[in-house]
């Protein structure tokens, strides 16, 4: 069953699915843990949504398929004022969402410093990359692309690629999302 499935059992549906009690109880078990760990986080988002001033840009980081309250509130505030990067290129670099590899003549020359940037960035979009997944069928279909090409890793990378090119120019010209210009 999936996560979702699972979430939507009720006690009279775990009696119908298990024969032995030991069965029935592990899972009601598991779905009071489920109960209670949704409630504590959904606790904790409306804390820090209370105390943290959101800019115009929180709502429209929204849009984007795979980020929700806490990713979009820590892009917003590790990003800060999105201006300070002069092109896309730099502000994805910084969120290390692209190799770090010095090329000549497509020939490969050395390597420059993979810690270099954002390590919080970095982890907001593989998150965000694997929400959206999940949830978008554009952004499931260019992952399957790309992880035909290379592999799983490289293919998540490349897909919160995608997503920091977008918040950026999200951030910067205060537009919403669109599924078009991104997967296109």
């Amino acid at each position: 069953m999936s996560v979702r499935q699972i979430k939507k059992l009720k006690a009279s549906d775990i009696c119908e699915l298990f024969d032995s009690p030991n069965l029935v109880l592990a899972a009601e078990s598991g779905l009071a843990a489920i109960e209670f760990y949704n409630d504590r986080i959904k606790a904790i988002e409306t804390q820090v949504l209370s105390q943290v001033a959101c800019q115009a840009e929180f709502e429209l980081l929204r849009t984007i398929p795979g980020i929700g309250n806490i990713l979009g509130l820590t892009i917003m505030l590790e990003v800060g004022d999105i201006r300070r990067f002069k092109k896309v290129g730099n502000y994805v670099s910084y969120c290390r969402c692209v190799k770090s590899i010095n090329l000549s003549n497509k020939k490969k020359k050395g390597e420059g410093n993979r810690k270099s940037g954002n390590k919080h960035l970095s982890w907001a979009y593989v998150e965000a990359a694997h929400h959206a997944m999940r949830s978008c069928p554009v952004a499931h279909r260019y992952y399957q692309r790309k992880k035909a090409q290379k592999n799983g890793a490289v293919a998540t990378k490349a897909l919160a690629g995608k997503l920091a090119r977008a918040s950026y120019y999200i951030m910067r010209d205060k537009v919403s999302y669109d599924g078009e210009k991104l997967f296109g």
